[in-house]
């Protein structure tokens, strides 16, 4: 007993509400969404946006590890959902569809093991030679890597080719959306939590100086590697989730735009900045899908020209 009233001593002393917010914000979503969800009173678009902002939270936590913490630039984020996606895609409805239909919950942890483990390959393959790379040859490393994955994704006929892979299992908009928010929860916990060990305050003494890291014994390559892995891995999960929102799952989904949209809500949240980087995605996921509300048909380049305008906007407002 004494050993338990330590602990927990310990632990209160440790404390700060501070650093919980973000939990206690996804507990309070849960309590409002989840009966809105279950008696069928949240709007079709509603669930939709909600589906769309939950993995671009996801997206966006994942590259902040590489960009914020680690502080070195990546433009092959899309890449890894991609693998994410169509490797999932490919193997839920080719090697376990009826498991989507009798157990769609395990079917879609499985399908989240599958398609993380890929990425996260995929991450430490290319992660090993590029990461001795810096700056802008880094940035070039990654963007060819995920123009590779599509182009490679578009010839093979067991991924569906250029058109993907069609008749995809799609899960109910009235719910799913509520499984998102659950693997972000936990997702973001994990990321958190390795932030905050020793690991993560090696990454963020890299970041800082990678020279008196070095002096002071931290092995730069193990924590470049490990955290390029860790982003991939949770970039692959969000694959997943993407894939499971759509009917059809396509390389050409997950361009260099793409890349762009996720590296966007890193900067706009701040470098280094989870909390920042959630908030920055909810915001671009709205602006997106208001400036596609407004805009269409002949006025659609118009979008990316506001869209633009208050990206600026808002970068010289928070240029601190």
């Amino acid at each position: 007993m004494n050993c338990f009233k330590k602990y927990f001593s310990s632990v209160s002393k440790k404390y700060k509400v501070k650093n919980h917010i973000v939990y206690y914000l996804f507990i309070a979503a849960f309590a409002v969404l989840t009966p809105l969800a279950l008696t069928g009173n949240l709007k079709m678009l509603t669930c939709f946006f909600l589906e769309q902002a939950g993995y671009s939270i996801l997206m966006a936590v994942s590259l902040s590890l590489v960009v914020g913490f680690l502080g070195e630039l990546s433009l092959g984020h899309a890449g890894f959902i991609s693998i994410g996606a169509i490797i999932g895609a490919f193997a839920q409805n080719k090697l376990y569809p009826a498991l989507a239909t009798s157990s769609p919950i395990l079917a879609l942890i499985l399908t989240m093991a599958i398609g993380g483990i890929a990425a996260a390959l995929f991450g430490f393959l290319i992660g090993l030679p590029a990461l001795r790379l810096k700056g802008d040859y880094l940035a070039i490393v990654t963007l060819a890597f995920c123009l590779i994955v599509q182009t490679i994704f578009e010839q093979i006929p067991a991924f569906g080719g250029a058109i993907g892979i069609e008749n995809n299992f799609r899960y109910n908009y009235k719910t799913f959306f509520l499984i998102i928010l659950a693997v972000d929860f936990f997702s973001i916990v994990a990321i958190n939590n390795f932030i905050r060990s020793k690991h993560g305050r090696a990454v963020t003494a890299i970041r800082d100086n990678e020279i008196a890291a070095r002096a002071m014994g931290v092995n730069v390559s193990f924590n470049k590697v490990f955290v390029f892995v860790f982003s991939s891995f949770f970039a692959g999960i969000a694959g997943v989730l993407v894939a499971s929102t759509n009917y059809t799952v396509a390389a050409n989904q997950f361009t260099y735009n793409y890349s762009i949209d996720i590296l966007v809500m890193v900067v706009l949240g701040g470098m280094g900045s989870t909390n920042g980087s959630i908030l920055a995605a909810i915001l671009v996921t709205y602006l997106n899908n208001k400036l596609n509300g407004l805009f269409s048909g002949n006025l659609a380049a118009i979008k990316n020209i506001v869209y633009a305008l208050i990206l600026i906007l808002i970068v010289i407002y928070t240029n601190a």
